[in-house]
Order: C-alpha cells, then structure tokens, then sequence
C-alpha cells in the first residue's frame, strides 16, 4: 500500500468513521465466528475438540479473508490500476477505528459534563466489557481512559502497522484475528478451550503494535500537557508496568497513559457480576475527574495523527 493511499483511508475514517447503514468487513466476520461458535459445539463436545476447532478457526479465517481481499484487489487492479487502488483505500479505510473512537468517547465525556451518570453508563458499556450498571463517575472515567488507550493501540496503531506492512488484505487480517479474539477468546466455561487458540494468536499480532503505541502515548502527552516531568513520569510508569496487564499487551498503552496523566488505572472490575481484580497501574494519589478523559482524548488524536504520519513517511520510503 502505497504512503499516499494509506493517507486517504486514514483521511476517510477521520471524516466519515464507521457509518453504520455501510457494509463492513469486520461484521461480516463477527457473523462467521458467532455461527461457529453456536454450531461447532453440536459436534464438538470435547476440550480437546473444540482446541482443535478453536485453532481451525484461528487460523483459517485470517488466511481465508487475506486471500479473498487479496484475490479482490488483484483482480480489480488488472482492470484498471486506479480501480484497484481505489479498493484498496476502501479496505483500508474499513481497518481503521480512529474516528468512531473519539465520537464513543466524546459521548461518554459530554454525558458526564451533563451529570447524567445513567447515560454515561450506558455509553460506556458500547466500548467495554465490564458490568457498567453501577459505575461511579470516577469509575466511568477510568473505564473509558483505559477503553481509549486500549483502542489507540488495537484500532488505529494496529491496523497502520499492517496496512504498511502488507496492505489492505494483512490489515483485514489482523482485525479478523482482533474480532476471534474479543469474541471468543476468553477464559469463561464456555470459550477457555474454543478459544485459547484466538487468544494466543492476537497476543502475537498485537506484540510489536501495543508497544509501539505506548511510545506514541508517551510523545503525544508529550505534546498535549506540555509538561516534561509527566512525560518523564510516563515514560518510568511504562518500564515498571507495562507488563503488569493480564495481557501480555494491554498493559503498555495503558500504563503509557497513566503515567503520563498522573493517575492510576486497573483495580477491580465487575464482569457478569463476578469481582475481578487486576493490578493498579500508575502512581496517581488522587481521585480521576473528568478533565482527565478530556485531556486522554486529546492525547489518543495526537497519538493517532503520530501513528499516521510514522506509517505514511515509512511507507513512502520503502
């Protein structure tokens, strides 16, 4: 993919995000797993089967959407090149989440301003996984910073990173494997085994991306407070944390974040009412207020841009 196609489909997501009347790839996949997930276990009733299905699946519907994109582009390119560009903008631009991000945050921050906690809950629950119901607003303000740097790594920096890697098609293959695993690549009774393999494969494609967009945090706060003794406190909370996270991943953007903030995130979520705690992250003394996400959002755009500037110059000159 060229620098100046990555540059308009990082164009068109800014300005058009994820309309939803819009047929999208990542639905289309979001379709297939939830069929296999309800229909393999009418033939799978054992671990050991549905490990071996779980890895099927794992690695067959990334390969089985890069080569049909791939196949797509090809074939539309030797039609006409400009055609076959064009295509590959439109992928690409389906790969990336930036705007659709900032408008989910912007939501949950606008309802809070109004103090209307219940519809912040409810906005919030549409970008994370925890039980919502009975947040605090503190509560709603952590959840939604940590659902930003997540999503600043997974949903932008992720997909660049791809996009100039191979393309349009390894780019939708990511978010194939980022789609298994947010769907079925959980510990719970029902997915430790059909999902372990979905798992362990986005830890993999996420290992480089999580990394690098702590890096970009870091430079983006950098920019956004403007204070050299947070970015400095950012960049220790990132060595000393970062691998704290459940997720071999997650961890670094978040801690990037945190740090750079001057707050503390993880502690103790809810999911389907069962309590789980998660190490504390940042070395906040203090209570998070909603300044904080305004000033994370900020720092998530700038992130962004950084991370589309890096991708379009890499790809320019290789």
């Amino acid at each position: 993919m060229t620098g100046s196609e990555l540059l308009l489909a990082a164009s068109v997501d800014a300005v058009a995000g994820d309309p939803r009347w819009l047929p999208h790839p990542v639905r289309a996949m979001g379709a297939v797993i939830a069929w296999c997930d309800e229909n393999v276990r009418k033939l799978c009733r054992h671990s050991y089967a549905l490990r071996t299905c779980g890895l099927l699946l794992a690695l067959g519907l990334p390969l089985c959407v890069f080569a049909l994109s791939r196949g797509a582009v090809t074939w539309v390119e030797s039609i006409a090149w400009w055609f076959g560009s064009l295509l590959s903008i439109a992928l690409g631009w389906t790969t990336l989440a930036g705007r659709d991000l900032w408008d989910h945050v912007q939501e949950v921050r606008k309802l809070l301003e109004q103090n209307d906690l219940s519809g912040a809950r409810h906005a919030v629950s549409r970008i994370v996984g925890r039980d919502t119901e009975r947040l605090s607003e503190e509560e709603v303000v952590r959840a939604t910073i940590e659902t930003t740097a997540e999503s600043t790594s997974d949903g932008v920096i992720a997909p660049l990173f791809y996009l100039v890697v191979g393309g349009a098609p390894l780019a939708l293959a990511y978010k194939a494997v980022s789609t298994l695993d947010s769907m079925i690549g959980h510990k719970d009774e029902r997915h430790i085994d059909f999902g372990w393999a979905s798992a362990r494969l986005d830890d993999v494609a996420n290992w480089i991306p999580a990394r690098l967009s702590a890096v970009l945090i870091l430079l983006a706060a950098g920019l956004v407070v403007g204070r050299s003794s947070l970015v400095r406190t950012g960049w220790h909370v990132l060595r000393r944390d970062g691998g704290r996270h459940p997720s071999p991943n997650s961890g670094w953007p978040e801690a990037a974040m945190a740090g750079s903030l001057g707050i503390q995130l993880g502690g103790t979520n809810y999911y389907d009412g069962v309590p789980t705690d998660r190490p504390v992250i940042g070395t906040g003394i203090r209570r998070l207020v909603l300044n904080d996400l305004t000033i994370a959002s900020r720092i998530m755009i700038v992130a962004c841009l950084l991370g589309v500037i890096l991708a379009v110059g890499t790809a320019w000159l290789v």
